[in-house]
C-alpha cells in the first residue's frame, strides 16, 4: 500500500465507534482457551499485551505485512507488523491478502453512506458496467463481517451477468457484530470476478484473485468487512 494510503488508513482508524480505542493492525483468526482475554474475529491495536498459559494457542494475522502468525503460550506485544513474542513459541507465515485497502475502504463507505443515491431498478437487472475493485480477495468465499448489524447483503457480479447473491444476514437492528462465512455454506465466487456487495446504504466493489483458493483459506485474504455508521 503507499504511503498517503496507509496515512489516511491510520487516521480513518482512530476515529469512530468501530475503532475508537485506536488503529488497529492485526485479526485473531483463532484462540484456544481462556487466558488471551480475546477472541476469534477480534480486532487488535498495536501495543496491545495478550498473556497465554503454556497449554494455549492464538492465530494473528496483520493487515499491513499480511503476516500469519500461530503462537503458543508467553507474553504476546501486539505490533505493526508483527508480534513480540516472550516466553513463547511463534510460526509465522506470509498469505496473500489487500486487508489495509479493505480497512480502508470500509472507513471510506462508512462516511460517505449517506450520500449514495439509488438509481431505480435491482442491481441484477443492470447491465454490466465497468468497475475498478478497491481491494482484492484471495478466496473465493468471502468471510463477511457486518459490523452494527445486519441485514440483507447484496453480491452483484459486475463484469459478466447472471451471478447474483441476495443473502439474508442477522438484524439490521442489531448494534452488535454480524459473521457470515461463505465457505461454511458452499457459497464460492468466481476467481477472477469483479463485484459489488451492498448493505443498506452502503456499497464496496472487489476483486477475487484470479488465483483464489477454495474453502477456509486464512480469513484475513478473503476478509469482506463493512462498518455501519451509528
Amino acid at each position: 500500500m503507499k504511503s498517503t494510503s496507509l496515512a489516511l488508513l491510520i487516521s480513518l482508524c482512530c476515529v469512530g465507534p468501530a475503532l475508537a480505542g485506536g488503529p488497529i493492525t492485526a485479526l485473531v483468526e483463532d484462540v484456544t482457551g481462556t487466558s488471551a482475554g480475546v477472541e476469534f474475529m477480534d480486532y487488535l491495536e498495536a501495543g496491545k499485551v495478550i498473556h497465554l498459559d503454556p497449554q494455549d494457542s492464538i492465530v494473528v494475522s496483520y493487515l499491513y505485512s499480511c503476516t500469519r502468525e500461530t503462537i503458543h503460550g508467553g507474553s504476546i506485544t501486539v505490533g505493526r507488523e508483527r508480534s513480540d513474542v516472550q516466553l513463547g513459541t511463534v510460526e509465522r507465515t506470509s498469505i496473500p491478502c489487500d486487508a489495509g485497502n479493505m480497512l480502508l475502504t470500509t472507513q471510506l463507505a462508512s462516511q460517505s453512506a449517506g450520500s449514495l443515491i439509488r438509481g431505480p431498478g435491482s442491481e441484477r437487472d443492470r447491465p454490466p458496467a465497468p468497475a475498478s475493485p478497491h481491494f482484492t480477495l484471495y478466496g473465493v468465499s468471502p468471510m463477511l463481517d457486518l459490523k452494527g448489524g445486519g441485514g440483507t447483503l447484496e453480491i452483484t457480479r459486475l463484469d459478466k451477468n447472471g451471478e447474483h447473491y441476495a443473502l439474508t444476514i442477522g438484524s439490521p437492528h442489531s448494534l452488535g457484530t454480524t459473521l457470515y462465512d461463505l465457505a461454511g455454506t458452499g457459497t464460492a465466487l468466481s476467481p477472477g470476478g469483479i463485484y459489488r456487495a451492498t448493505l443498506g446504504a452502503q456499497s464496496i466493489t472487489f476483486k477475487i484473485d484470479p488465483s483464489a483458493k477454495p474453502g477456509k483459506t486464512p480469513i484475513l485474504g478473503r476478509l469482506l468487512r463493512f462498518d455501519r455508521a451509528l
